[in-house]
């Protein structure tokens, strides 16, 4: 599979990575590297407040360790106010800008061939973002070859990189309930009480803004352990501005906020 993808990268010529510092996206930059090498090919991060800062540093860091171009891109969904009303389609309003920004620099540096890291599992949940994908003609070569989460994470691994076993990320808008408007304000919090829990050696982790109340999703295996640090999380989320702490039972799942829409369409 990995050949085909480096044939397949081969024949772009020049290419930019829609790049987070996620194994998706460092994968498909990687491969890029190799099939083009490093003058044609530039790695794109989109900033904005939706991005925690340990993610950033995390992403630069890990661009500059494989020698590649990396460009820092601002970008600005928080403050429309179509994503900000937090509709079911978000997603689309936010990839709608990032993709925009990153074609945009495509263009202005001569670049016809802006990459994603979508694989071929991320067409399973509620994706709104893939249409603004489809209307700015962003290639998904990962999933268009057919690459699973595992494939990624076995090619990555074999590559050398070191995030191949990073725990999948999503922007920190994904944490608040339809309907709940996202601001720079909110985002902040949420930042700042993953931070906190990461402190505390949590390395996989949600927390879901229910207004006063914090809902906090760790893997079953940390269930216990997040029980016996009780008083600990307790302290933490409350000094983030949170009244309440939960602990849900059913564990860290990614898209967990998509629930209520599956459950209302059934």
């Amino acid at each position: 599979m990995i050949q085909k993808l480096t044939s397949q990268l081969q024949l772009l010529g020049r290419v930019a990575v829609a790049y987070s510092g996620g194994v998706d996206s460092t994968l498909v930059l990687k491969a890029s590297l190799d099939a083009l090498g490093a003058e044609n090919v530039i790695a794109l991060l989109a900033v904005s407040p939706s991005l925690p800062q340990s993610e950033k540093d995390e992403a630069v860091a890990l661009a500059q360790q494989l020698g590649a171009r990396l460009e820092l891109l601002p970008t600005t969904e928080v403050n429309d106010p179509a994503y900000q009303a937090n509709a079911p389609n978000r997603c689309y309003f936010c990839k709608d800008h990032v993709y925009r920004a990153l074609r945009q620099f495509a263009v202005q540096n001569g670049i016809d061939h802006v990459l994603d890291g979508m694989n071929a599992e991320d067409t399973l949940d509620v994706r709104p973002g893939r249409a603004a994908a489809r209307e700015l003609h962003i290639l998904s070569p990962l999933h268009d070859l057919g690459f699973s989460k595992q494939d990624v994470r076995h090619f990555a691994k074999a590559l050398g990189l070191p995030n191949w076993d990073k725990p999948a990320a999503a922007c920190l808008a994904s944490r608040v309930p339809y309907g709940t408007s996202v601001t720079p304000k909110l985002l902040s919090q949420i930042e700042r009480a993953e931070a906190a829990l990461f402190d505390l050696g949590f390395r996989e982790l949600r927390v879901r803004h229910h207004g006063d109340v914090a809902r906090l999703e760790v893997p079953e295996a940390d269930l216990l352990r997040a029980l016996q640090q009780r008083e600990a999380i307790t302290t933490a989320l409350r000094a983030t501005g949170y009244t309440y702490i939960t602990l849900d039972l059913a564990g860290l799942r990614s898209g967990s906020m998509n629930e209520v829409l599956k459950a209302r369409s059934a």
